[in-house]
């Protein structure tokens, strides 16, 4: 009901917000189930998987080319909400197809799920959309929940809801969720416990990154230039550059030459942290205006990374990391790009949507919890001064994703007996 209130809304909404960021139709159009005629089907048997921003496309990374592998005829095609989403899983996954998801609206998921003509829709940690949900069922297709997880915020309203909610769950045929804890939850608000599956967490199957361009040319000028220490803050919200900015001023006390490597979380903080960055009177650069062929400027104490999929490889130069999302109320993000490079993971209070993992790495001794800026800059030192400590968290890092490995293996034999024998919910 909701919805279709705001629909004379949502169409100049998008329309305007894509003009602004000089995005095509082609979103509006989508969003509204109009898929391009390369995504469509036809007949039966796709894989739609649904992804909805950054964190969620890395999640699935793991999982395509063992699909791919295993359904070699089968197109697979992926949708996402955000438009960072979209751009990374176009150009880092190898898929048939990459498009918005259509908003909840019955005649918008009619025409997606017409066009693409799903045998089964796999959608990534957390997406309860009831329309699409029950659509997606009455097209034929199965619908699994992969790398699932409840968050402490989103648990209380789907608790809630939960007599509501267990209509919504009932079109699901699997849930293979992260932990116990996220299981337990998804049958409180409504799973049936014989669909729910503990399979892991497909974010520790991801492979460190190969070495970009980028990474290879900051080697090389820090090579050349006595840029030493190297700082990693990714991930990095609204709210939260002043504050890692305060940290790094700790660290140019003892290292004048620091360079902190600066990565918001969102496209559109970009200019947001560097006017922050202005503001604290210090010279940076921008990746967006980074030549490669050119020598860093050696009077720039940050580089501002305004863009979108490189964080990751440059984990790897740091002397000491901070992991984002964490030390304002955001709830954190991934902590195992830096662990998969043996650099202990920092990170702040806020930790909510990944508590099993920040839990692990605290209770494993891989990791490092602080409150203030002032706590996140002196740990940076102490992690820089000493040196064998560092280098022991890092391995005790490294060894806890390699333990924790296997979730892709395990949520595929799932995916694979819902394909082979596509009979009714169990």
């Amino acid at each position: 009901m909701l919805l279709g209130l705001a629909l004379p809304l949502l169409g100049p909404y998008y329309l305007l917000r894509g003009r602004r960021r000089k995005k095509s139709w082609r979103s509006v159009r989508e969003r509204f189930g109009g898929l391009p005629q390369n995504i469509h089907q036809s007949g039966p048997g796709a894989i739609w998987i649904h992804a909805v921003s950054v964190g969620e496309v890395l999640a699935v990374a793991p999982l395509l080319p063992l699909l791919r592998q295993r359904f070699p005829e089968r197109r697979i095609l992926i949708s996402t909400t955000t438009d960072t989403g979209q751009e990374l899983a176009a150009s880092k996954l190898q898929t048939d197809g990459v498009f918005y998801n259509p908003l909840d609206f019955a005649f918008a998921c009619r025409r997606a799920l017409r066009a693409i003509k799903p045998s089964l829709v796999l959608i990534a940690e957390t997406e309860f959309w009831p329309r699409f949900l029950r659509e997606a069922r009455l097209a034929g297709a199965r619908v699994a929940i992969v790398n699932g997880r409840i968050s402490d915020r989103s648990f209380g309203r789907y608790y809630f809801w939960r007599r509501t909610m267990r209509g919504v769950l009932a079109h699901v045929d699997r849930f293979l969720m992260q932990s116990e804890e996220d299981a337990r939850r998804v049958q409180q608000i409504g799973a049936l416990p014989e669909r729910v599956v503990v399979a892991g967490n497909l974010k520790y199957d991801l492979a460190p990154p190969a070495s970009s361009r980028l990474v290879a040319w900051l080697e090389g000028e820090l090579a050349r230039q006595p840029r030493r220490p190297v700082i990693v803050a990714g991930s990095v919200t609204a709210g939260e550059e002043a504050l890692v900015l305060m940290a790094f001023g700790i660290i140019q006390g003892q290292w004048p030459q620091a360079l902190l490597i600066l990565a918001p979380r969102k496209p559109e903080r970009f200019d947001a942290a560097a006017s922050l960055i202005e503001e604290s009177h210090r010279k940076f650069v921008r990746r967006s205006q980074l030549s490669l062929s050119e020598a860093l400027d050696e009077s720039a104490s940050v580089l501002l990374l305004d863009s979108v999929g490189e964080l990751a490889g440059l984990y790897q130069l740091a002397d000491a990391v901070f992991v984002g999302g964490s030390l304002v109320p955001a709830g954190g993000h991934n902590i195992l790009e830096p662990a998969a490079f043996g650099k202990p993971p920092v990170f702040g209070p806020s930790m909510e949507n990944f508590r099993e993992m920040a839990g692990a790495f605290l209770k494993a001794g891989a990791g490092i919890q602080v409150r203030t800026p002032e706590d996140l800059g002196m740990v940076w030192i102490e992690l820089i001064q000493d040196g064998d400590r560092c280098e022991q968290l890092g391995r005790l890092a490294r060894e806890l994703v390699e333990r924790n490995r296997g979730a892709t293996a395990r949520s595929l034999e799932h995916i694979v007996a819902m394909l082979v024998s596509p009979g009714e919910n169990s």
